[in-house]
Formats: C-alpha cells, sequence, structure tokens
C-alpha cells in the first residue's frame, strides 16, 4: 500500500513520501497563483479554485490568503464564503455543506501525529476526516481538529477551538468549544 492510501485511510503514513511531497508541491503552487491573483479576475480565481479542489459548488468565494496541503480532500457545497486567511491542512477528507459562512484566520487540521516521541520523530502521523454540515457559520480565529463533526445550522463563536464533535442548531464557544445555546 502506497504512502498515500495509507494517509486517504488514515493510518500511519509517511509525510515525506516523494508522491505526498510532489502532491503538497502542486497544490501550494496553484494557491501562490490564487492568492496573487487580482481581486477582479473572478473567472480565473475560480477556475483556480476548480483545479485546488476536490468539489467545488456554485458559488464559491474565498479571500485570500488561502492555504491548504492538498486541496483534493476538500469539498465544498454550494454558497461557500471564506473571510481572508483560511487554512485547510486536508491531509484526510474536509467535506463542508451548503450555506458555510466562515471569519477570517479560521483554520482545519486534520493530520495528528503519534504521541509516542520515538514515533513521532520517525516522521510519520494520521488523518482524520472533519466533516461540516449545512447553514453553519464560523467566526473569526476558529480553529476545528481533526476527527470532528459538525451538524446543521449550528454557530461556532469566534476564538473556539472545536476539538470533539457538535450537534444541529447550536452555539458553541471557547477553547475547548462547550454549547452556550440551543438555537430554535
Amino acid at each position: 500500500m502506497s504512502e498515500k492510501e495509507k494517509m486517504l485511510k488514515g493510518e500511519l503514513y509517511s509525510y515525506n513520501d516523494e508522491e505526498l511531497v510532489e502532491d503538497r508541491k502542486k497544490c501550494k503552487t496553484l494557491c501562490f497563483e490564487y492568492n496573487n491573483t487580482n481581486f477582479s479576475e473572478i473567472e480565473k480565481r475560480n477556475k483556480l479554485l476548480k483545479q485546488i479542489l476536490g468539489k467545488v459548488g456554485s458559488n464559491c468565494l474565498i479571500e485570500q490568503t488561502f492555504q491548504c496541503d492538498y486541496g483534493y480532500n476538500i469539498e465544498v457545497g454550494d454558497n461557500f464564503y471564506s473571510n481572508h486567511n483560511l487554512i485547510i491542512l486536508d491531509c484526510a477528507k474536509v467535506t463542508f455543506g451548503d450555506n458555510i459562512l466562515i471569519g477570517p484566520n479560521c483554520s482545519f487540521f486534520t493530520p495528528e501525529h503519534p504521541l509516542d516521541v520515538k514515533t513521532r520523530n520517525s516522521g510519520v502521523e494520521y488523518a482524520r476526516e472533519i466533516k461540516v454540515g449545512s447553514n453553519v457559520w464560523f467566526g473569526g480565529n476558529v480553529t476545528v481538529l481533526s476527527g470532528v463533526t459538525i451538524g446543521d445550522n449550528s454557530v461556532i463563536g469566534a476564538g473556539s477551538v472545536v476539538t470533539k464533535d457538535i450537534p444541529e442548531n447550536v452555539v458553541v464557544a471557547g477553547n475547548p468549544a462547550k454549547i452556550i445555546k440551543t438555537i430554535n
């Protein structure tokens, strides 16, 4: 099994694998081009997003700058908006439903490193998927960690660190993020 196959299955894999390094180079080159495209060049920006991301719904806008590792593991639905400085470390799949609003400086991290120092220093990691439902709003400076699922219609307060699954129809905030209100 290749290191890429291991990565996609959530198993320990070598992130220094030649194929994965080349995939990251290709993606980061496209992100660089996207980030340096004039805001008024809407067609060019949309074309680049379709080259970077695995799936792009209609009406997608990601304000520059945008960084990701592979791109092909990211799927966004219709009506996706992200403010400046979005980072998605997509070693595993990151899926967003429809009608997503993301504030500035938000991060979504799928990779994890082993706790055992000897294993960690050997150059391996694993990744767990992030799933975001529809109609979700992320305030600024939110971090979502690996393995998290966020339910439909929820709001993630500014500055939150989401470490566990979030149900539908709630407002969460804090570090770690906790439910502070149910949305009727």
